[in-house]
């Protein structure tokens, strides 16, 4: 079977540059639609698994849904600190307070740790931005990134007020992009005092190899003295953004659909209008010994290359998200998290295959019609 050169679709489709920019413009729409809120979640995913590390566990009250809504006695952290497969562990206090902002004045809520100097050892991925860290047994703060470019008060030397007390900002740290970009730090006890908490809220404990998880979680579910959870970190993370990315996923996926429906629809139309007005073309194409299958396969062609100017225009604007960073409530603790869009291969992929779908979709009826045209038909209307 001869085959119709892939030159002589993307001469049509250059042909007529006006319905060809329109179509392709509606496909552009539904794949930005699409990889901005497959990157969004993206980013979601990395600002959160990327908090917690490999080797660290998290342990918290049992059946508690987060950090603020977590309490753990001083006798269960201190057993859980004294476990054998334990190096390191950082008993913290996690609350939430609210403040304003720098542009708006609106307020929203902030997470404050209170960790000692052997808890911000056990976040590697911590490192000092600007000022100094805070010392113990001090009022003295830290803040993440995104909590000083957003909130007011929280520059180096500024004061915020909280707890009761007056926290002098000694300075900022940058997290990579993780959740404790979005927290406030200091002293646990001198948190806990401002509070008036009498039990910690979690126990990150560093593990001297992270294959004996599964032992010391054993002896600590079995043991009747404590009544914890206990998790990888960055599996506790992960499970912090289950709700907001389920909804992100759920919203975003359903107006893709809608969208991509209208968008097939109108290339549908163009494909239509197309077979319509080169029907003597095809009828000297079958004349020349091109078969049934051979005009199909052109059309089809026509069709996905469409999609495929489509998709490059709406990744191409999508990756521009990358240079956006959002804030939102998470979900599970109440507290402000920000974050960045995420453009991963996995998403170029899934978004040409959208945009493939959609062309196919559009094309393969006016594909079919084409094809199915008669040669003395196909003259005769000539």
């Amino acid at each position: 079977m001869k085959a119709i050169p892939l030159a002589y679709s993307v001469r049509n489709l250059w042909t007529r540059k006006l319905t060809t920019a329109l179509t392709a413009g509606g496909m552009a729409l539904v794949v930005f639609v699409f990889a901005a809120v497959l990157m969004l979640d993206a980013g979601l995913r990395q600002a959160m698994v990327s908090t917690g590390q490999p080797d660290n566990v998290m342990v918290t009250r049992r059946s508690a849904g987060s950090e603020v809504q977590s309490g753990v006695e001083r006798p269960q952290a201190a057993l859980v600190e004294a476990q054998p497969e334990v190096v390191a562990a950082s008993k913290e206090t996690v609350v939430l307070i609210a403040q304003h902002k720098r542009d708006s004045g609106t307020v929203s809520n902030v997470t404050v740790r209170g960790l000692s100097p052997q808890g911000i050892a056990l976040r590697p991925q911590v490192r000092l931005a600007a000022g100094r860290m805070f010392r113990p047994a001090s009022t003295e703060i830290v803040v993440g990134r995104s909590i000083a470019q957003r909130f007011a008060g929280t520059g180096v030397g500024e004061r915020l007020r909280f707890g009761a007390r007056d926290w002098l900002v000694v300075g900022v740290f940058d997290a990579g992009g993780s959740a404790f970009d979005s927290e406030i730090w200091g002293d646990v006890d001198q948190m806990m005092q401002s509070f008036r908490r009498q039990a910690y809220s979690t126990v990150i404990a560093r593990l001297a190899d992270p294959g004996a998880f599964d032992a010391l979680k054993r002896r600590l579910d079995s043991d009747p003295r404590l009544t914890v959870d206990v998790k990888r970190e960055r599996q506790f993370y992960e499970e912090q953004s289950a709700a907001l990315s389920g909804f992100i996923s759920i919203l975003g996926l359903t107006l893709s659909v809608i969208f991509s429906i209208g968008a097939m629809i109108g290339a549908m139309i163009t494909m239509y209008a197309a077979v319509a007005g080169r029907t003597a073309e095809i009828g000297a194409l079958r004349a020349l010994g091109f078969r049934r299958r051979a005009i199909l396969t052109a059309f089809l062609a026509e069709a996905l290359a469409l999609a495929a100017l489509g998709w490059a225009l709406g990744l191409g604007v999508a990756s521009l998200m990358q240079l956006v960073h959002i804030s939102t409530m998470n979900w599970q603790s109440f507290g402000e998290l920000a974050f960045s869009f995420k453009l991963t291969p996995k998403i170029v992929l899934q978004s040409l295959a959208f945009a493939a779908a959609m062309g196919f979709a559009g094309g393969v009826l006016p594909a079919l019609r084409a094809a199915r045209l008669s040669i003395v038909d196909a003259l005769r209307a000539a």
